[in-house]
């Protein structure tokens, strides 16, 4: 936890923020089960209460009362029972004096504070629930049909205007989990071999994260199939003439995340087609975080992300005409699908459970949630001073995809097909970095983790006998 200041400081702009009246409940996450009650995945607190409480039990509840400004925590101390299975660890009230807050609760008063709450026709404001038993929890202390919950939109604004601001201690968290996951990206460099299977390369990383008392912040990617966005399938067995896509992160005790891609050849060296590929999406990485700045849409780092990649396969003949006319046509969809960032800190992708329209969005800008390849941009908003973001471009060669655009020769005046033919079974591969924005533009964040085709190639010919 960081220290109790910390937590009744940011409560109390959160109270400022709102605007409101009534009550605030912040929900933790539970243990859930993988296969019976008592053998649980590991378990993550949500975000949101992390960020305004750092405590990490899980099934408690927090409230602010708005009009009396009086914080709540209502939750269980460990029984005798609890004790005999994990001894006796750090009570709830323990946990709350470091959160700053001196009133705590048994569970079963919940029910009557919100009871009471709503005889008094009082406010309750909520954030939109992911979990099942947070939708049932908030259905029985609403006393309203899961059909009928409205999160409150006050409070996810309130919340998102705060979150995305970084302070220099989260700053420093994030920059330590960037300092594992550099190590880790090169740890997987170096053991990358042919014969090996993909997830022998996940575990050398699990392995180095954990010893740094980290986790993954998400499942990693690591794959010769780089073409598939979210490729989870780590059984292939890497072979002469392969790259691996290594998108990995890990989060630190605190729960701040990091987020890096690299694609490196499994050979010594990348080849000629490889490195015609990976030099366009370096020029896409370099020039598009280069306009990282307070005055920048992330829109705009956006397109010029794509547009660099259009102009780069405009040279290598696979795209025709011109370039600025094929981006706004979305031709650049048929080789990257996705967004070029999203905002990143407690949540690999920030914020995501409040809403992308909330996080990546202003009240002026309406997200596209159905073109293709625009409804996946998640960040499109003016960027502010402490915003801490990905840049991440990538071409993707997807098979399936182009058998589609070809057969009905999607927007042939801008893609030639006779020449992606040639790359039609290319693979992907994406570069991606972390920054935070500056009153002067951007900083790169964490060590600096080695990205040029020279620096990839020196390194993997310096370990390979």
């Amino acid at each position: 936890m960081f220290s109790n200041e910390t937590y009744v400081k940011r409560r109390q702009k959160l109270v400022q923020n709102m605007h409101s009246n009534g009550i605030l409940l912040f929900l933790t996450n539970k243990e859930n089960p993988i296969n019976f009650e008592h053998n649980t995945y590991s378990f993550r607190q949500d975000s949101t209460f992390l960020y305004y409480f750092g405590i990490k039990a899980a099934g408690i509840c927090g409230v602010i009362d708005l009009d009396t400004d009086e914080t709540i925590l209502f939750g269980n101390e460990a029984s005798i029972d609890d004790i005999v299975w994990t001894g006796r660890l750090e009570t709830l009230q323990e946990k709350a004096i470091k959160s700053g807050v001196f009133k705590v609760l048994p569970s079963k008063e919940l029910a009557n504070y919100f009871e009471k709450a709503i005889q008094q026709q009082r406010s309750i404001h909520y954030l939109p629930p992911y979990q099942g038993y947070n939708k049932i929890l908030l259905t029985e202390l609403t006393q309203q049909p899961l059909a009928a919950l409205q999160p409150s939109v006050p409070f996810i604004k309130a919340v998102v205007q705060q979150r995305a601001i970084k302070e220099e201690q989260e700053i420093q968290e994030i920059e330590k989990a960037l300092a594992t996951t550099v190590e880790m990206h090169k740890l997987a460099m170096l053991v990358t071999k042919p014969g090996m299977k993909e997830y022998e390369i996940i575990n050398v990383m699990r392995h180095y994260a954990e010893d740094q008392g980290c986790t993954f912040a998400y499942p990693p990617i690591v794959t010769k199939h780089g073409e598939i966005l979210h490729n989870l399938h780590s059984h292939h067995t890497v072979a002469t003439g392969d790259m691996i896509l290594n998108d990995a992160g890990c989060e630190t005790e605190k729960g701040y995340a990091s987020d890096l891609t690299r694609t490196y050849p499994v050979d010594k060296t990348f080849t000629s087609v490889q490195r015609d590929i990976y030099t366009i999406v370096r020029q896409a990485i370099q020039s598009s975080s280069s306009i990282l700045s307070p005055q920048t849409k992330f829109r705009e780092v956006h397109l010029h992300s794509v547009t660099t990649l259009m102009a780069g396969l405009k040279n290598l003949g696979i795209v025709k005409g011109n370039v600025e006319d094929a981006v706004q046509s979305n031709a650049f969809t048929l080789f990257f699908q996705c967004g070029t960032g999203h905002m990143m800190g407690l949540d690999v992708h920030d914020m995501e459970d409040l809403g992308e329209q909330y996080v990546g969005y202003t009240e002026d800008e309406t997200k596209d949630t159905k073109t293709f390849g625009w409804k996946s941009l998640r960040l499109a908003k003016q960027l502010a001073v402490g915003n801490v973001l990905t840049v991440e471009p990538g071409l993707y060669f997807i098979p399936t995809l182009i058998d589609m655009w070809a057969a009905e020769r999607k927007l042939s005046e801008f893609i030639n097909y006779d020449k992606l033919a040639q790359f039609k079974n290319f693979g992907g591969i994406r570069i991606e970095d972390n920054y935070v924005i500056t009153p002067d533009g951007y900083r790169t964040l964490g060590p600096k983790l080695i990205q040029s085709l020279e620096e990839i190639e020196d390194f993997r010919s310096a370990h390979l006998s």
